[in-house]
């Protein structure tokens, strides 16, 4: 497959995978879910790559989640919704390497849901964290939501999608949604440091000991399933589609 979304790099012992969507703050359309799904099992199955990075081109955005430029009633590729995107979760989980979430800025919508997917999480000081669905009439009803709750705590989980606030990347570490915060220009040594760690290890116990911490909240495979069928419905409803016009529009959404 040839990339124009994203940029596969081999930088020592791991496969640094870069949504290259800077104008659109990184946001994935069908084609980069595509391009994302090909490049972690290229990675994943590779015995010379020890770690999987993923993070986002530029200094603002990690990632911000489905385009909502491509989206009307449906985005613009294939599976439930227009978007591959309960394919793209599990392959993150499905893959036999740790990957690991280099966030460089916002994770936000979809963004802060593959934080969540992701094994390890290492935040620049300047990275913030959050959940737009509710704003847009939209919700990730599967790994972001009950994965999250597993994450963070029940508790917390529901205020972040309930309330749609903002957190820093102090915030997301004391509710342990990643694992260390340094400052930005601290970044990729850090994220090196712990891709050295990984490679001195053994392969095949990291892969079982993956495995082993995915297959206890693996029925959230069939509950995202099972909730991207609602959402394409809910996707077809005035209210869903109030979120987008007015996110396109620049305006407050008025849903009821």
């Amino acid at each position: 497959m040839q990339y124009n979304d994203i940029t596969y790099e081999v930088r020592g012992p791991a496969a640094w995978i870069i949504i290259n969507r800077p104008d659109k703050y990184n946001a994935f359309r069908g084609q980069t879910c595509e391009e994302l799904i090909h490049a972690f099992n290229k990675a994943g199955w590779d015995k010379s790559i020890a770690a999987i990075v993923l993070t986002g081109a530029g200094t603002k955005s990690f990632c911000t989640g489905g385009d909502q430029s491509a989206h009307d009633g449906s985005y613009d590729g294939r599976g439930i919704i227009g978007l591959p995107v309960e394919e793209l979760q599990t392959t993150i989980r499905d893959v036999p390497k740790p990957v690991i979430a280099r966030v460089n800025g916002f994770a936000i919508g979809g963004g802060n849901v593959l934080v969540t997917c992701c094994d390890l999480a290492i935040a620049a000081s300047s990275a913030v964290f959050g959940q737009v669905g509710p704003k847009v009439g939209s919700v990730d009803p599967g790994f972001g939501t009950a994965l999250l709750g597993r994450v963070v705590g029940e508790k917390k989980a529901r205020e972040i999608w309930m309330l749609c606030r903002r957190y820093t990347a102090q915030q997301a570490l004391e509710m342990g949604l990643i694992n260390t915060v340094v400052e930005p220009a601290e970044l990729d040594a850090e994220v090196e440091r712990w891709c050295a760690e990984i490679a001195a290890l053994s392969p095949t116990a990291i892969a079982i000991a993956k495995r082993s911490f995915n297959q206890d909240s693996e029925s959230i495979r069939g509950i995202s399933a099972m909730g991207m069928q609602a959402l394409s419905l809910f996707y077809d409803t005035e209210e869903s589609r109030e979120g987008v016009k007015a996110f396109l529009e620049k305006r407050k959404p008025q849903f009821r």
